[in-house]
């Protein structure tokens, strides 16, 4: 698995926000066995900041009975309960207010990380003193599938949307518990491979999005190049869209992620590269049209887990490159791999 010093770089490179440094120091000054120590970490750091700079307002709608006018009167409930006779009316009005939908995801997320048994007594104390420093109520029931959804509606950016992700990861990983004092239980999220699989191909894709300039980063969607008598069997052909295309004027990767145990397997006790990752590169080196010019060439990207892998072909008249990358080296050589991909 990921060691967790890498993890919080990839997590940071995933979502798009670039690594701390006071993060890395009280990590090292703190190590965890597990990952819920560092999410926690990282909620603690960027909390505590937000609280220093002072929690961003928003506006929200509030409902009050008032002896004067405010906003606009509710004329049913102030009839119904005769207020108008008593000089007074039910209003509502929108008023700055440091409560929203993700300062109440953080104060939750934060207070049930202070009852996680798996972290350490002094940490679950420092989440539940900043927990209480947030002015917002704390939800009576854990977030769902709909706060996130919500959450990602509003589209936040920068440090709120990398705070909502880091929650989302918490959350995700919780498993219930029938154990008093409402203690919950977190599973180690790197084994869900479905999840790690779309933060590699996220932190591949903005790396060099960030640590690059001579290609332009995107995903594509790439046409097939196909013909049916009937127009309508062409909509039923599978979309195919990269995890990762660089292209620059005179040259065009598709680089795909591929998050497996192993870049090979054996198969009649020989090892062997795995067909349908290969097949899905070639179809999108067929398939692609580049500009006049541009070369054209594809790379498969495995973690290195049980065997480094660098193999180089040519196929379809286009260079293909499948190979491994180490993410249990120090940051600096894995930043280093990546780039060196692209030379």
């Amino acid at each position: 698995m990921i060691p967790l010093p890498t993890l919080y770089y990839f997590l940071c490179y995933a979502w798009n926000r670039l690594p701390e440094q006071a993060v890395l120091q009280a990590s090292e000054a703190t190590p965890f066995a597990r990952p819920l120590g560092l999410l926690a970490q990282v909620l603690l750091h960027a909390t505590r900041r937000r609280l220093r700079t002072g929690l961003p307002r928003h506006f929200q709608s509030q409902e009050a009975e008032l002896a004067s006018l405010r906003g606009r009167i509710e004329l049913a409930p102030s009839l119904g309960r005769g207020l108008l006779a008593q000089g007074r009316a039910v209003c509502t009005f929108a008023e700055l207010s440091p409560d929203s939908p993700l300062h109440r995801l953080l104060a939750h997320t934060l207070a049930a990380l202070a009852r996680a048994a798996a972290l350490s007594a002094p940490l679950r104390r420092e989440l539940s003193q900043v927990a209480r420093q947030l002015p917002v109520p704390t939800a009576a029931d854990a977030p769902s599938a709909a706060t996130f959804r919500e959450l990602r509606r509003q589209r936040p950016a920068g440090t709120e949307q990398f705070l909502a992700h880091v929650c989302e990861l918490v959350w995700q990983s919780a498993l219930p518990e029938p154990a008093a004092n409402g203690r919950g239980r977190f599973a180690d999220f790197r084994r869900d491979e479905a999840l790690m699989a779309r933060l590699f191909e996220q932190f591949v894709r903005n790396f060099y999005r960030r640590e690059q300039r001579r290609y332009r980063v995107f995903a594509e969607t790439i046409a097939w190049q196909a013909q049916a008598a009937a127009p309508e069997a062409l909509a039923l052909l599978p979309t195919m869209l990269t995890d990762t295309t660089l292209e620059a004027p005179d040259r065009k990767i598709i680089l795909d992620t591929k998050y497996y145990a192993a870049a090979l397997r054996s198969r009649y006790d020989q090892p062997r590269l795995i067909a349908p990752h290969l097949y899905q590169l070639y179809a999108y080196l067929q398939n692609l049209r580049p500009t006049p010019g541009q070369a054209l060439e594809g790379i498969l990207l495995y973690p290195a887990t049980t065997q480094a892998v660098d193999l180089r072909y040519t196929l379809g008249g286009h260079p293909v490159r499948v190979v491994t990358l180490d993410l249990h080296q120090p940051w600096p050589g894995i930043a280093t791999d990546l780039l060196r991909l692209l030379e």
